[in-house]
């Protein structure tokens, strides 16, 4: 079975619940997308929320998969880089109880926040600063950073850093592993949509987006734009919210129903947690029905909770219905 190593900005999600769309207007956050912030910004989001309640958890994207992936017994491993304080040590030691294989550097900036807020639809919209997550450089990678693992899994939020980045795709791609990437946020797919043009026609084998994103990178309409990222790569995963996901592998195409929940809490994760289930069935060599339907699953049991955290419990229920999915 192969194994899967992330690598990504290692962050802590601070989630706040808001009212309105506001707030958002008055920070200058573009609602549904992730905007990066400096330390001036996050120091007046802190004061914002200083007398409320927040929730604080791991996060980042393919961390946010990692974690999926270690609840399932996948024993993924991790690359990134955290502060020396107390959020870099509620990271570490978050991932390493999952049984993930930590490979996190120290970096000299303090440990990136994602400011991440609610609002009553379930949207997430994310203010980020990078912090330590952000500094890393062609220079902390190696051969050794990858050995062990067969596939790389690869966030997009990781296209600003350019040389880091493309670093990262080229020695996973001369080590022989597979490369995948999720696109990460619409608004990131449109600010660089050459370089990710790039990365994705010479490295990806296994792409993930949702359909604005798809759509930001072709130009292209839904369909067309499945077309046109299935020529790129050899698995192409569109996934369109509550009317769930395409999944295309050369001439077959499926698509997978979103799973029915009782209420949308917050879609903070679902993507991340879809793309940890649809891995888990494919390095089992599953077919792509099986593989979205455990994505499906994932992401329709994170939405009804606030964060990127499952209870025990929560993590139960989505194994027996996985079983279930696999006896058929």
């Amino acid at each position: 079975m192969d194994k899967i190593i992330g690598i990504g900005n290692a962050l802590v999600d601070a989630l706040a619940t808001i009212g309105s769309d506001d707030l958002l207007h008055e920070i200058g956050l573009p609602k549904g997308g992730m905007q990066p912030v400096g330390a001036e910004t996050l120091e007046r989001i802190n004061r914002i929320f200083a007398h409320t309640t927040r929730k604080f958890t791991t996060g980042g994207a393919v961390c946010n998969s990692v974690m999926a992936m270690a609840h399932l017994g996948m024993r993924p491993g991790v690359v990134g880089m955290v502060g020396r304080d107390s959020f870099g040590d509620f990271f570490r030691q978050s991932f390493r109880e999952a049984g993930v294989d930590v490979r996190l550097k120290d970096g000299d900036l303090p440990t990136g926040v994602a400011s991440t807020f609610i609002t009553p639809d379930g949207q997430r919209t994310f203010g980020t600063y990078l912090g330590a997550a952000g500094a890393m450089t062609p220079d902390d990678l190696s051969e050794e950073t990858f050995r062990g693992y067969d596939i790389l899994f690869v966030e997009g939020y990781l296209v600003q850093n350019h040389a880091f980045v493309q670093r990262a795709m080229e020695l996973g791609h001369a080590a022989g592993m597979k490369i995948c990437l999720d696109m990460a946020s619409y608004n990131i797919v449109e600010a660089d949509r050459d370089f990710l043009r790039l990365l994705v026609d010479r490295y990806v084998d296994i792409l993930f987006a949702n359909e604005d994103e798809a759509r930001a990178f072709t130009c292209l309409p839904e369909q067309e734009a499945i077309d046109d990222l299935a020529r790129r790569c050899e698995v192409a995963v569109v996934k369109v919210g509550p009317r769930g996901a395409y999944i295309r592998r050369g001439e077959e195409q499926v698509h997978v129903p979103a799973k029915e929940v009782p209420e949308v809490v917050d879609t903070n994760a679902a993507g991340d947690y879809f793309a940890a289930g649809f891995l888990y069935g494919y390095v089992r060599r599953l077919p792509l029905l099986t593989c979205g339907r455990i994505g499906s699953e994932l992401s329709g049991g994170i939405i009804r909770v606030v964060g990127t955290k499952l209870s025990e419990e929560e993590w139960n229920e989505i194994k027996l219905n996985i079983e279930a999915i696999l006896s058929e």
